[in-house]
């Protein structure tokens, strides 16, 4: 079987570097490092998130007779190389920061330490495994601060580039802070809580609105959030009044009652005081429709009583910026550090640590050394995997989101702002500046 997420889901040259590798009998030790050269545009921090697909992809990666079959037939690839990946597996090692960690540019997040061709081949997948979640957990932190104490929900499956990119960015979203997701299979794989109305085609499917309200609450009396914005809102509205005290008879409580279109904080008001004026005080206003972190902002800005949000395509698809300045660069081979050199690309070679210092409780500062300096702090990169095989099972999901919380608590306050701050210190140890200084003499007299 060709797999769709198998050892074919790579970049051309990845096997086109391996043949040549093989040609050369080189099989020493590669390390690569993966990073973010430069923070997006109005981006003050950036949230790692994907460590858990990526170990375990690197876990179960392998080659299929049927995928073997195939680069045999292609045309492109020799027999004896083709062969030789008949037993393919990774057996390095990987380091990396902890998901949920707050990071800045130039700071790796994730190191893999293997033979050249294996650390080579993952390259892709790695990349576009980190860089989605990563983004949507850095943009779901900004909405999460636009909006402090409020329920935020993730609603943008439909509208994600993909199955697989929707669900991790309800994942990603989770981390970040979001309260749920409306993806389903996020609460069965990940025990992420799921929350949901109902579509307008529920409403327009029935005779009238309060009809179709009476037999959502009679058929989901635990959770019945009704969507009153398909016909008039406010309208809705008092139907929800209307049936209230009915339902509440039969022990049926309305918890909430969303609004997805229009002036949304101009129907949020007005909708309040509809339900505040008929006795239904406890039912909370929860809005969605094209909403994003500047738009959670102004509508608290301008005092909308607004309880919740579903947050969606704008998030997802972090439409704003929708993608990474990253790489995943070689550092080391053969025991020699290596960097790259090109014009606005250049990287610090080897193998990298990153401390985090604090002043009074506050992200401070961070160091980026070599592995082998010590100048106080926390440092951010751990081992998580050895011999193609993890260290420790992964954190629960949960536990990810509090330490990422956390985090965010400690950032300094214009960082935590919505606004382009002044860039937080990421400080190069004169060490590492020696060691690409090293490399290049040794580079430019080979």
């Amino acid at each position: 079987m060709i797999r769709r997420d198998g050892i074919l889901l790579t970049d051309l040259y990845q096997l086109t570097m391996l043949q040549t590798y093989h040609d050369c009998g080189m099989t020493s030790t590669a390390v690569f490092e993966f990073f973010v050269r430069k923070l997006p545009p109005n981006r003050n921090f950036l949230i790692a998130a994907g460590l858990e697909q990526v170990l375990e992809y690197l876990e179960s990666v392998f080659i299929t007779p049927e995928e073997l079959d195939w680069l045999a037939r292609c045309g492109r690839f020799r027999k004896d190389f083709v062969d030789s990946l008949a037993d393919f597996r990774f057996t390095g090692d990987v380091d990396a920061v902890a998901e949920g960690t707050v990071f800045f540019a130039d700071e790796p997040i994730l190191r893999v330490t293997a033979p050249i061709m294996q650390a080579q081949l993952v390259e892709t997948r790695i990349i576009n495994l980190l860089q989605l979640q990563t983004l949507v957990a850095s943009k779901a932190a900004r909405c999460v601060l636009a909006a402090p104490g409020k329920l935020i929900v993730d609603f943008g499956l439909r509208r994600s580039h993909g199955a697989e990119a929707g669900l991790l960015a309800a994942r990603a979203s989770y981390i970040a802070g979001f309260q749920g997701t409306s993806a389903v299979v996020a609460g069965a794989l990940w025990d992420i809580p799921l929350y949901g109305t109902m579509a307008h085609s529920f409403i327009q499917a029935h005779e009238s609105e309060a009809g179709a309200f009476e037999d959502f609450a009679r058929s989901h009396p635990t959770n019945c959030v009704m969507l009153i914005d398909t016909y008039d809102t406010e309208a809705g509205a008092r139907h929800i009044v209307q049936l209230a005290d009915k339902l509440r008879r039969d022990g049926i409580e309305v918890p909430a009652v969303r609004i997805d279109s229009g002036d949304l904080a101009d129907h949020a008001r007005k909708v309040r005081a509809i339900l505040d004026s008929g006795g239904c005080g406890r039912i909370r206003v929860f809005a969605s429709g094209n909403l994003d972190e500047y738009r959670l902002r102004e509508l608290l800005a301008v005092g909308a009583p607004i309880d919740g949000f579903g947050v969606g395509t704008r998030m997802n698809t972090s439409a704003d910026h929708p993608y990474l300045d990253c790489a995943y660069k070689l550092q080391e081979y053969a025991g020699q550090p290596r960097r790259k050199r090109s014009e606005g690309k250049a990287t610090w070679p080897g193998r990298k640590q990153v401390f985090r210092q604090s002043a009074n409780g506050i992200y401070h500062r961070d160091m980026l050394t070599t592995t082998d300096e010590e100048p106080g702090g926390e440092a951010l990169i751990v081992p998580v995997m050895r011999e193609g095989r993890r260290l420790a099972p992964s954190p629960p999901l949960k536990k990810v989101r509090d330490d990422t919380a956390r985090q965010l608590d400690r950032l300094p306050a214009a960082l935590r702002s919505l606004d382009p701050a002044p860039a937080y210190p990421v400080i190069v140890s004169d060490k590492l500046r020696q060691a690409a200084a090293a490399v290049d003499l040794r580079t430019r007299s080979a």
